[in-house]
């Protein structure tokens, strides 16, 4: 009767609004009995389908294409993250800026042979010689170009046995793969826009 101590007013019955008295009181500690199995089921309650499907879908394929498209400008870029696992490494980045570095006959080697098939359409009307002659030009250019792939391998693989003390398994091929592709277009991007800078 003369207590200081008011006392507490009685607790709700209904176990969603326990479950909000329980949110409001968390920064505040625990002060007050554990909850119930009811009332804690009733806290974590959310709707397991979305009320709008159709903006659900939307959102979700938005959120999908935003992520590819950062991942792609993540993978041109270099960022290592974002790489496919033939991509990834130390060596590996080496490999790319030592290539993109050096001026390949390999890089050439798309253009010149579209340039060659064309220019075999045009002088088959001259006869079969001619045909013949522009087809052995066009095997001569295939020729140079590997010899050229090899002998960027055999440099490389010098640099690479004293900068890493070894070479792992495949980088030849990859070497050699990215020389004979179009500078603008290997990804990821070459590091520097001009030939001749090269990795330390």
């Amino acid at each position: 009767m003369f207590s200081r101590n008011k006392p507490a007013p009685p607790a709700s019955t209904d176990p969603v609004a326990q479950a909000a008295e329980i949110e409001q009181a968390g920064a505040a500690g625990k002060g007050r009995p554990t909850p119930k199995r009811s009332v804690s089921e009733a806290a974590n309650k959310r709707p397991l389908v979305p009320a709008d499907r159709r903006a659900a879908q939307r959102d979700a394929r938005s959120r999908q294409k935003e992520s590819r498209a950062r991942s792609y400008e993540g993978m041109q870029r270099g960022e290592e993250r974002y790489l496919p696992a033939r991509d990834k490494g130390a060596q590996r980045r080496y490999v790319r800026d030592w290539v993109d570095a050096r001026w390949n006959l390999g890089e050439f080697f798309l253009p010149v042979a579209f340039a060659f098939i064309v220019l075999n359409f045009v002088v088959i009307q001259f006869g079969e010689a001619a045909a013949f002659l522009v087809l052995v030009a066009l095997y001569v250019v295939v020729l140079v170009a590997v010899a050229d792939g090899v002998v960027l391998w055999f440099r490389l693989k010098r640099k690479l046995k004293a900068k890493f003390g070894t070479v792992e398994k495949g980088t030849a091929m990859y070497a050699v793969m990215r020389a004979f592709q179009i500078r603008r277009s290997r990804i990821p991007r070459p590091t520097y826009k001009k030939h001749g800078v090269w990795p330390e």
